[in-house]
């Protein structure tokens, strides 16, 4: 068995507040690490080009409030 399949298992067999509190867990995990990916996305220039795209949208009033 896997490390994957035994961690499904494991899970599987959580009953409901386990399993809120792992969902509660694994949301706050994902979002740390999307913060991280983000910012190291940022500093190397990764989101430049849609920054200047969005300005530029901005600027011709290719925009609208939401």
């Amino acid at each position: 068995m896997t490390k994957l399949e035994q961690i499904e298992k494991s899970i599987s067999e959580l009953g409901p507040d386990e399993l809120r509190a792992f969902a509660a867990w694994f949301d706050k995990l994902q979002a740390k690490r999307w913060d991280v990916q983000f910012e190291q996305d940022a500093k190397r220039g990764a989101l430049d080009a849609l920054a200047e795209n969005a300005l530029t949208d901005f600027k011709a009033g290719r925009s609208r409030s939401l």
